[in-house]
């Protein structure tokens, strides 16, 4: 067998054991427009064409668990390497994110971060510092209730918006877009995490720096009242993990 129909099937076969999952497919900026993200399947790829989305393994579409939220995997998926290409908009624009698809059972919450960076060649997971800038989670009822997830689906294409901060200082970021599955977060380890980045280059007016942020490795732990957090039972509350939203720049 020629070894393009070998990495073919290889592909297929990875995709098919977890054709539910997703990945971050591009972004608009207030609406127009259009930036790729990422399709894990530059893995197969001789050579795979320039994105704003950063290059990770997650070829089985797979996930981060609460073991691995201590190393750089965490920051942008596993392995998670920059790209070239960036989304271009400025402080106070609304980016709408599109995702390939996202299961009905994967309820949870969906965060977003920046982090500045000086340059995109440069930045490299692990030495990432994350300022949360928006959140949201649980909507109404239990067991397992209704979710922003749900609301993602809801709209048909899968999509989400985050509105850069309006007076966020004009540079470069990274976007780290996050959806976490709870569907077995009931279990130790069984929360799953989808972080997806961004490069974005930010214009504009604004006057207000990014902190310092929050490096990768110390967003969550396992232990986390958000990640490990039983859907299915009665509850009237959930805590979304991560550290405070950092408002400084709205």
């Amino acid at each position: 067998m020629h070894s393009s129909l070998i990495i073919g099937a290889a592909s297929a076969a990875l995709f098919s054991l977890a054709e539910g999952h997703g990945w971050l497919t591009g972004a608009r900026v207030n609406g127009a427009g259009w930036t790729d993200g990422q399709n894990p399947n530059w893995y197969y790829i001789t050579s795979p064409p320039a994105t704003a989305g950063w290059k990770a393994l997650n070829q089985d579409n797979g996930f981060v668990d609460p073991a691995s939220f201590q190393t750089s995997n965490i920051d942008c998926h596993k392995s998670a390497v920059t790209n070239t290409q960036y989304v271009t908009a400025n402080a106070g624009d609304t980016l709408t994110l599109y995702w390939n698809t996202w299961p009905d059972s994967h309820k949870g919450p969906i965060i977003n971060y920046i982090a500045p960076v000086s340059s995109f060649a440069s930045a490299t997971a692990g030495n990432l510092g994350w300022s949360k800038i928006s959140e949201a989670a649980w909507i109404s009822g239990s067991n397992p209730g209704t979710w922003v997830t749900d609301t993602l689906i809801a709209t048909g294409n899968f999509s989400s918006t985050v509105k850069i901060p309006s007076k966020l200082k004009a540079g470069n970021y990274i976007l780290r877009h996050e959806i976490i599955g709870l569907h077995s977060a009931g279990n130790d380890n069984g929360a799953q995490a989808y972080p997806q980045c961004l490069n974005l280059v930010v214009g504009g007016s604004g006057t207000v720096s990014a902190p310092a942020g929050t490096k990768g490795t110390a967003l969550y732990s396992r232990t986390d009242p958000g990640i490990l957090f039983d859907l299915y039972r009665t509850f009237s509350s959930y805590t979304i993990p991560g550290p405070a939203l950092w408002t400084g720049a709205n």
